[in-house]
């Protein structure tokens, strides 16, 4: 790029993809576009610890304690008028309590704002509303489904993860020439065309046994240790690799576990090459959140879904069963069962998964989404 521009990226942590689809963007736009100065803000390090708590902590509460809870409030929110009394007192204390926000974007002075999550977006198209000066704003989606809450008027333009939810967009009125189909930003190491031998030897473990990669989430849903123990009790010649995340007990009960099953259970903390590990295995147990799920995708490793977030989670598995690419697993014995035929025993169904995979990936997501930005009213 010949002229400097200044793009922020605003996220929120309401669980750990926004921030990540956020912190993709900035990492493509770092390597890939000189003269580009990328900025990525968490939208709750700017607001009070009360509100902090109540927007993201207790969202995280709700959807692992009480899913049907969870489930409702998605479907009723989506389906609220714009007007009703109970959004309109939703959203203006939304802003009282994102003040900060304002103050941040006089201080960057940023030329474009790419929103990963809907609560930034709805703030600045309540500004936009008020004719206040606002620069462009993009709005990224990170799931393969569309809540009435990343709608907002005034954005400049929309990026969706598949067709079927551009189509949405555009029924959501939405027009189509601000919808642009191009995946969810993953990190830029998902477009290297990466060697199992050489990753698996970096972990120690072998590459040309069947190998199982068990992303539970760092939180230990979906029973973490028991989980394992139940795969270890089953037969055939395979190897685990079990991601614990930031969850220190977790990875302490998985390492006791590999001390009494010697090369057959590798136990992992926080990674920041997941893409490497990815590259080892056969077949991901994993929740579907759309930053995942768009990773494995990216790699073309076959996905058993297991514990999806009523609402946005339970669409994403939809999506990916319809292309093919993914069984889910309703409890513990269909885990073992699936698992014994895919990874064991029906191989072949295995390699379907795997080459209905192929042209469904979007390792360069980020970087599209960059491109068109960047080329707005060139």
């Amino acid at each position: 790029m010949s002229e400097s521009k200044r793009i922020l990226m605003l996220s929120v942590s309401a669980g750990a993809g926004h921030g990540r689809a956020a912190e993709a963007l900035r990492a493509e736009a770092q390597a890939h576009f000189p003269g580009i100065t990328a900025k990525h803000i968490d939208v709750m390090t700017l607001v009070p610890r009360s509100f902090r708590a109540l927007y993201a902590e207790y969202y995280i509460k709700l959807v692992e304690h009480h899913p049907s809870v969870w489930a409702y409030l998605y479907h009723a929110t989506d389906k609220m008028p714009r007007d009703a009394l109970f959004a309109k007192f939703q959203r203006a204390i939304e802003r009282l309590n994102t003040g900060k926000l304002r103050d941040t974007l006089e201080e960057f002075a940023p030329e474009h704002i790419i929103c990963t999550h809907f609560l930034p977006a709805e703030l600045l198209a309540h500004d936009i509303k008020r004719k206040r000066a606002v620069p462009p704003v993009w709005v990224q989606v990170t799931d393969f489904d569309l809540h009435r809450m990343w709608v907002q008027a005034g954005v400049r333009g929309y990026f969706a993860a598949s067709d079927e939810i551009a189509f949405r967009m555009v029924r959501r009125g939405i027009p189509s020439g601000n919808v642009c189909v191009t995946g969810i930003p993953i990190m830029p190491a998902f477009s290297q065309n990466l060697d199992r031998v050489e990753c698996a030897r970096e972990l120690g473990i072998q590459p040309d046994k069947a190998t199982l990669l068990l992303m539970t989430g760092g939180a230990g849903i979906a029973g973490g240790e028991q989980m394992i123990e139940r795969l270890l009790a089953l037969s055939g010649d395979f190897q685990i690799i079990a991601l614990a995340g930031r969850n220190d007990q977790l990875l302490a009960n998985y390492r006791r576990l590999a001390a009494a099953n010697v090369n057959r259970l590798f136990p992992l903390g926080f990674t920041t090459t997941i893409e490497r590990i990815m590259a080892c295995a056969d077949l991901a147990v994993t929740k579907p959140g759309g930053l995942t799920v768009s990773e494995c995708l990216a790699v073309g490793l076959p996905m058993l879904l297991i514990s999806p977030i009523p609402g946005q989670e339970e669409r994403n598995a939809d999506y990916l069963m319809e292309q093919g690419v993914a069984v889910k697993a309703h409890d513990a014995v269909a885990l073992e069962y699936k698992i014994e035929r895919l990874l064991l025993s029906h191989g072949d169904k295995l390699s379907r998964m795997r080459e209905n995979m192929r042209g469904l990936g979007r390792p360069d997501a980020a970087r599209a989404v960059l491109d068109h930005v960047l080329s707005d009213g060139r």
